[in-house]
């Protein structure tokens, strides 16, 4: 279900959801595509930096398990 909404923009960026209307459909359709992608583009972000902290977290194991399978390899 869609719901009405009123929202303020610059006229630059009115001219350009316009000229990319020509595109999608029209306005109302650029602007749910490009909040769609940005809300997409910061969960992305939001699970990046809770992996990153959990690596972080735990690499000082992680690089001991590295360096010990590495003393294992045969050189050749």
């Amino acid at each position: 279900m869609k719901v009405k909404t009123s929202i303020t923009l610059s006229e630059y960026l009115l001219k350009v959801v316009d000229d990319m209307a020509e595109d999608y459909g029209n306005r109302s359709q650029v602007i749910e595509q490009a909040l769609k992608e940005f809300i997409a583009h910061k969960e992305r972000r939001s699970r990046d930096m809770k992996d990153l902290e959990l690596i972080n977290k735990n690499a000082d194991f992680l690089n001991e398990e590295a360096a010990d399978t590495l003393h294992y390899q045969v050189r050749i």
